[in-house]
């Protein structure tokens, strides 16, 4: 590795980094809004009662499409009339969308968490999902495909 000097400044460093501190704190926080794909995952396959509901807050057709195995189908329009129909407050909640480029995970989980629920967001939404190999349920039955190795490990696990 090497010194950057002090008249070097690259795009990446124009803005300076933040402190040590301020980078723990803020990636704490990023912890406690987000979930990741693989641990959300392991979560439900581990069996039992994982501790939150997954929620999907797509279109009815985006859902017979693909979706999570035992997710929640609310669509974020429904969220205000009908989340206390489908969800428990006492129960953390995790949304997801179509993927990373969507946000429409953050919008459902702004309005569940405006309504009294813990919400994170799950990264990466089904399109990492099913890239990374997981099982999903469409209208037709489960289905798998083979986890893409720009995503996911072919083999052991990623490390993180």
């Amino acid at each position: 590795m090497t010194a950057t000097t002090a008249t070097t400044v690259t795009p990446v460093l124009r803005v300076a980094p933040a402190t040590p501190a301020e980078a723990a704190a803020h990636f704490r926080a990023s912890l406690a809004f987000h979930a990741d794909v693989s641990d959300v995952a392991a979560a439900l396959a581990a069996g039992g009662d994982p501790g939150f509901a997954v929620l999907d807050c797509r279109s009815t057709e985006s859902w017979d499409q693909g979706h999570i195995p035992g997710a929640i189908h609310l669509p974020t329009a429904l969220i205000p009339e009908q989340a206390a129909e489908l969800l428990d407050k006492a129960v953390p909640v995790v949304t997801y969308c179509w993927g990373p480029g969507c946000n429409g995970a953050t919008r459902a989980a702004l309005a569940l968490a405006e309504l009294g629920y813990r919400v994170k967001e799950m990264l990466g939404g089904f399109e990492y999902w099913v890239r990374e190999g997981f099982e999903f349920e469409t209208w037709q039955g489960r289905e798998r495909r083979a986890p893409d190795p720009l995503t996911a490990p072919v083999e052991g696990d990623c490390g993180c």
